[in-house]
């Protein structure tokens, strides 16, 4: 009897673990795909929080760079002193460059998890529009590592041109040389920005229509 007794015991437990397993289901490739496209959002949420800290520290930078050009260097001691707020201007935009681009790093390691269920959906459409997004977020990846590589060069042209300002006997053809280096770097910032903005477009746009087809809705 008492052999008998640890048997039922043990059937019963065999049978709520497998009434467990039932309601804790698997989920689908679609449903997994959907938990991966919304966490990269959150991912992202630091790096949006960049953006408008960012533009206002680069107006406030054109503006002291405005001043010192109508200064002339006969006002030298507050050239000086707009030339290290200058400074400490793009230090701080270096600051929040640094942590947008720590965010789309996190965004980049939890939109990769993609790269496994792309391909296991039963529907070649959704899959077909699946490798679509996949491919357009890994070139916006690119874009951004692009952009940041240039933005940095461009921050490092600035800070030199602020001490350059602060050497009374500054060659006039050295300061030009220095304005033509940052101008062609914040043009290539410029066009870096475009292509990630414009693949930033493109993604969202396949995302929608990734989600319309497998019949899912955004929460984010």
């Amino acid at each position: 009897m008492l052999f008998k007794g640890k048997s039922r015991y043990l059937i019963s437990i065999l049978a709520i673990l497998f009434i467990l397993s039932g309601c804790g289901a698997k989920k689908s490739p679609v449903e997994k795909m959907y938990d991966v496209l919304e966490n990269v959002v959150s991912k992202e949420k630091a790096f949006e929080e960049q953006q408008d800290p960012l533009v206002s520290l680069e107006k406030k930078e054109k503006e002291i760079y405005d001043q010192i050009i109508e200064l002339g260097m006969k006002e030298y001691d507050q050239i000086v002193k707009l030339s290290d707020e200058a400074i400490t201007l793009t230090d701080k935009r270096k600051n929040y460059m640094e942590k947008e681009t720590q965010s789309l790093k996190e965004s980049k390691q939890e939109f990769k998890k993609a790269a496994d269920l792309k391909d296991q959906f039963d529907d070649p459409k959704l899959t077909k529009i699946a490798n679509e997004l996949y491919d357009i977020m890994m070139q916006r990846f690119q874009a951004h590592d692009e952009l940041y590589k240039e933005y940095s060069d461009a921050l490092k042209y600035d800070k030199e041109l602020y001490m350059m300002f602060k050497n009374k006997n500054l060659p006039l053809e050295d300061l030009e040389v220095q304005v033509n280096k940052l101008n062609e770097t914040y043009k290539k910032v410029y066009d870096a920005n475009e292509k990630f903005n414009r693949l930033t477009e493109q993604y969202n746009e396949k995302k929608m229509l990734f989600y319309q087809k497998a019949g899912l809705k955004s929460n984010k």
